[in-house]
């Protein structure tokens, strides 16, 4: 109930993180999830890793390709046609960073950022879909952009993937919707995130956050923003890997199954 064979178009697909330690960063993260890896050879002594739950692909992690880059998490969006999205961003606003490209025979793959300042991958799946895994723990079940404009984020993003958003009246936090789905959602940065810039942010399900929690700081990581309630959904916590790579951490009280 939480395979994933194939991911429909706009739908949130895989998340990685660009480590400027990817060794340590990836002891960090088998400690923490349990995970097991899979080095892919990418030429020059430099490996993608593979982070498998159950032995299914479910998140990955590299060497970031450009000097200087602090370490990040970043999050995938599964498209038809990367190209066709490439040409789209620019049409909106956007800024295409890294134009489309063919990762082996994987699949295509371009980073855009969005008119708020926020950056986000698109993946063209081939012979790798993304994670096989959604919602259950040990698999991203989230994805979330936090941005100081989110009407024009809104704009851009339901153009650009064909998303719907919807705004809870109270909070005025905004789920987008791909084909009636729940894909991710959008919170509005105040004052009190000082000058951090935009950011999409990807979720990881946990069996239980506070042993999670327990095995940040022995592990060389730290913890941002530990245990908080998301109302009836469950609690997160936020850490950094030793690197300072940034992700988010859930217990979910019901995950949602896949029937996409």
């Amino acid at each position: 109930m939480f395979t994933v064979t194939k991911y429909p178009h706009g739908t949130f697909s895989w998340a990685d993180c660009g480590s400027t330690d990817p060794a340590k960063s990836k002891a960090f993260y088998s400690a923490l999830m349990g995970w097991s890896a899979e080095d892919l050879p990418l030429g020059d002594n430099m490996f993608y890793t593979m982070f498998k739950q159950d032995g299914l692909n479910v998140a990955g992690l590299g060497p970031l390709m450009m000097e200087g880059m602090p370490s990040v998490w970043s999050s995938y969006v599964n498209v038809d046609s990367a190209d066709a999205i490439a040409a789209r961003v620019k049409e909106l606003g956007g800024t295409v960073l890294m134009e489309p490209m063919d990762v082996f025979d994987s699949g295509r793959m371009m980073m855009l950022q969005d008119p708020t300042g926020a950056v986000v991958g698109v993946w063209q799946a081939k012979n790798h879909i993304g994670s096989s895994l959604v919602n259950t723990p040990g698999a991203m079940t989230w994805n979330e952009l936090t941005t100081r404009d989110v009407d024009k984020a809104k704009d851009f993003y339901t153009k650009l993937f064909g998303w719907q958003a919807s705004v809870d009246p109270a909070s005025g936090y905004v789920t987008f919707l791909n084909n009636g789905r729940p894909n991710g959602g959008v919170m509005l940065m105040d004052a009190n995130w000082g000058d951090m810039p935009p950011v999409w942010t990807a979720y990881f399900s946990v069996a239980d956050i506070d042993a999670t929690i327990a095995k940040v700081e022995p592990n060389g990581g730290k913890v941002i923003l530990g245990k908080t309630k998301a109302g009836d959904i469950g609690a997160f916590a936020v850490i950094a890997d030793p690197t300072g790579a940034v992700c988010t951490f859930m217990q979910l009280k019901e995950p949602q199954p896949w029937d996409a």
